[in-house]
């Protein structure tokens, strides 16, 4: 029996890192801005294993809760915050990115990585989201998958799991 090659939506990465990733992509704002915050964590797969070849795209407001409707995202200036970002994972699967706190309290986040036909969307929570009707919609057991962990002063740990025990709750946008 012949072996079908698979197609490229079926091998999506791990081309990420060659053809997506930029400069200042994952610090929508300097390190030294008075207002920086850190968020990080690591990408897992079904078997718990890290991935090191998957891409996370950040959208969030201003502090002020605001949409930015600056332009810029592909050129950092360290001046204007646009609210997206993008980062690769690393050998380790670990990803990084500096940012303000969102006045929304979450950020939304993009998930590619191989294995996956299309991108996977969820939201990291800065706090436990008990305002948010989305959160509150959520199993109870379910709920801390969105929600970053602080970790150190202005730093959270978000880690996205693809599947398996605490898979992350993902979101469908229609």
């Amino acid at each position: 029996m012949n072996e079908l090659s698979p197609t490229p939506s079926q091998t999506v990465g791990p081309f990420f890192h060659f053809a997506l990733d930029y400069a200042g992509g994952a610090q929508l704002v300097p390190g030294h801005h008075p207002d920086a915050i850190v968020l990080h964590g690591t990408v897992f797969d079904g078997s718990a294993a890290a991935v090191p070849d998957a891409l996370i795209e950040i959208w969030q407001t201003d502090a002020a809760g605001e949409v930015p409707r600056r332009l810029g995202s592909l050129d950092r200036d360290a001046i204007s915050f646009t609210g997206f970002g993008r980062a690769c994972t690393n050998r380790a699967g670990d990803y990084v990115f500096t940012t303000v706190r969102p006045g929304s309290g979450f950020l939304t986040l993009a998930v590619f990585a191989r294995g996956l036909s299309h991108h996977l969307f969820t939201r990291a929570y800065l706090d436990d989201g008990a305002d948010d009707p989305l959160l509150r919609s959520l199993a109870a057991n379910r709920r801390g998958t969105l929600v970053a962990a602080k970790d150190a002063p202005a730093s959270y740990r978000f880690d996205i799991r693809l599947q398996g025990e605490n898979e992350t709750v993902f979101l469908e946008y229609r």
